[in-house]
């Protein structure tokens, strides 16, 4: 039985398109504990988005989509269980908030409705009960007047309002689990900022693991406990959030890191880019995913596909150079502002 509250055991997310199967997540190992907030970053089509709907097995199955691996939740494996058992579980004991809150409200039932509808599903509550309770998870995200707000419908409501009325959705039934697929992207700096300090507070009063997608290394450096770094559907590297930024291992990591806006220094320097694009699942490559942008790869990067090592402790990298990288860069200095 697996220690963790969430444990991915070599996952892979299989999809059959008109071009034949890809693999989308490719062997995917990660976990995430009662408490603690896991950040998954990368770029655009690294996966991230994938790995979390994989979790909750969003994917219509039966020849489209097909899972290998485990899935352990509490001990359990999600891939065993039945859909029934499975809708019993999304949005109770696991939820998710999306990246656009309005595309994923409904836009023709108020918000009060759709809290409900989970309440009364899982909690079994009465409607009169549900409502109530709607009312407190709204008030709890900091919604102003939630007796009204609960009537309205998402159109009525701000950006920052649709995101609170996700929270307060997602958190309703007291989830063991809370992902967070980038939930803040198309919010104005200064309304991020009070959504994730929101979501770390209600992390800390409801006891919840938070896995957290994100693209903003600053906001991981801020609010994170652990990092997995995913590249083309698989993770390059894994560590604690202290120790990514002070000694990221893997060429991805480092060129992610030196993309940060620095506060000091010379602000005229060209921030640093990663060159290239992520390669289409119909175009995976043979050995280092990453061998086509970086500049340290070699023949046998090219050719053979290097496995997830552990390089220090609570530390772990998929690249065959990375001590000869660290030797010849010597110690990380480019994310010391994030």
């Amino acid at each position: 039985m697996s220690k963790h509250l969430l444990e991915l055991n070599e996952l892979k997310t299989h999809f059959q398109t008109e071009r034949g199967r890809v693999t989308a997540i490719d062997g995917i190992s990660l976990y995430v504990d009662t408490g603690e907030v896991l950040a998954v970053v990368g770029e655009s089509g690294c996966g991230k988005s994938v790995t979390a709907q994989s979790i909750l097995r969003l994917f219509e199955e039966g020849g489209i989509t097909t899972y290998e691996g485990e899935i352990a939740f509490e001990g359990e494996n999600l891939l065993d269980m039945s859909m029934s058992k499975m809708r019993r579980i999304r949005g109770n004991d696991i939820s998710m908030i999306f990246q656009d809150p309005l595309s994923s409200l409904n836009p023709v039932y108020t918000i009060g409705n759709q809290i409900v509808e989970s309440l009364v599903l899982h909690q079994k509550l009465s409607k009169e009960k549900a409502y109530e309770k709607a009312i407190e998870m709204l008030k709890l995200t900091g919604i102003p007047a939630p007796e009204k707000r609960v009537h309205e419908y998402p159109h009525e409501l701000s950006g920052g309002m649709r995101q609170r009325v996700m929270i307060a959705m997602a958190l309703a039934c007291q989830p063991k689990l809370l992902i967070a697929d980038e939930p803040t992207t198309a919010l104005d700096v200064t309304i991020q900022a009070q959504i994730l300090d929101l979501m770390i507070e209600l992390k800390e009063e409801f006891n919840m693991g938070v896995m957290f997608i994100t693209h903003d290394l600053g906001v991981v450096a801020q609010y994170c406990t652990r990092v997995v770094v995913m590249y083309l559907g698989e993770v390059v590297e894994e560590a604690e959030v202290t120790q990514l930024f002070s000694s990221p291992q893997h060429p991805y990591t480092k060129g992610l890191m030196k993309s940060i806006p620095q506060l000091e220094g010379d602000r005229t320097k060209k921030l640093h880019i990663v060159e290239g694009t992520v390669p289409s699942l119909e175009d995976v490559p043979v050995g280092c995913r990453f061998a086509a942008r970086c500049s340290y790869a070699d023949d046998k990067c090219l050719a053979e596909r290097p496995i997830l090592e552990s390089c220090a402790t609570n530390q772990k990298v998929r690249c065959w150079h990375y001590r000869k990288i660290t030797e010849k860069e010597g110690r990380f200095n480019g994310a010391t502002n994030a």
